[in-house]
């Protein structure tokens, strides 16, 4: 049987999700809710919580608790890095209509704000042993951010590493101010004659740090979801490294394997599940 904070934090999620309780609207008191559910003001305040942790609500001390604004989500599938692939082989117009932001939000480029900034930086030992290469290696750093128009906080925190001489043999690649780029890191990664094989995520979850609260805009309870991309080439050469940490209330990665059918039977007979 479900405690009965849990039932409580069912009963009070389908009302938001449903819209009983809208975006910015007011939770009823603390005195209500304990007097409805027959429950201890500890118990409810597990319930509270529970919603807290979800991003559904927000408890503001001493003013009371809200259903949370909706913030704009971030779907990615499983053949994004294909579709991204494909876009290289398209005329320049057709790469610059959209990129892989607007596919995993649904949203168009007018509703977005794009920032980049590129520094140079020696490979720590860590980024070395996964490109490759000697420690202290000149690596051209590059963080970008995407913002949702209207909203403060970009929609996750980024950064992505090249080796700076690979990138290097476009000098085009050298420079921020031609960001956004059309067709994105595969299309700048072509122009060098480079064609990725595969891309390798590594996907875990932890508690956002003191800087991660302040600049994706976390509620108090709501972890990140942390990837790193590793990007190789067909000559399994390591490319690009990309570390990206998104607020876990606004991130779905939703994968689909296909799965290879059972090889035919020269028999028609099939188990039964008899004996005999």
């Amino acid at each position: 049987m479900a405690a009965k904070y849990d039932r409580i934090a069912a009963d009070l999620r389908e009302q938001i999700l449903t819209g009983q309780l809208g975006p910015g609207e007011r939770v009823r008191a603390e005195e209500e809710l304990v007097g409805e559910y027959g429950v201890s003001r500890n118990t409810l305040r597990q319930a509270l919580a529970a919603l807290e942790s979800e991003g559904l609500i927000v408890r503001r001390h001493g003013i009371g608790t809200f259903v949370r604004e909706a913030r704009q989500r971030i779907c990615r599938t499983t053949d994004r890095y294909q579709w991204e692939k494909d876009r290289v082989l398209l005329p320049r117009e057709e790469r610059a209509a959209t990129g892989a932001t607007e596919r995993d939000t649904g949203l168009e480029m007018d509703d977005l704000q794009f920032s980049a900034v590129y520094t140079e930086e020696s490979a720590s030992k860590g980024l070395a042993a996964v490109f490759g290469v000697e420690a202290g290696t000149k690596l051209l750093r590059r963080v970008h951010t995407t913002r949702k128009r209207g909203e403060k906080a970009p929609l996750a925190s980024g950064v992505s590493y090249l080796v700076y001489d690979v990138a290097a043999e476009n000098p085009e690649l050298l420079k921020s101010e031609n960001e956004p780029w059309p067709g994105g890191t595969q299309h700048q990664l072509s122009t060098i004659g480079i064609e990725l094989d595969r891309i390798v995520d590594h996907v875990s979850s932890r508690p956002p740090t003191a800087e991660e609260i302040e600049s994706l805009d976390i509620d108090p309870g709501v972890s990140v979801m942390v990837m790193r991309k590793i990007s190789i080439d067909t000559t399994d050469r390591v490319v690009e490294v990309s570390d990206i940490v998104w607020p876990g209330d606004r991130i779905e990665l939703q994968y689909t394997t296909k799965l290879r059918p059972w090889p035919k039977r020269k028999s028609s007979a099939r188990a039964t599940g008899s004996k005999g």
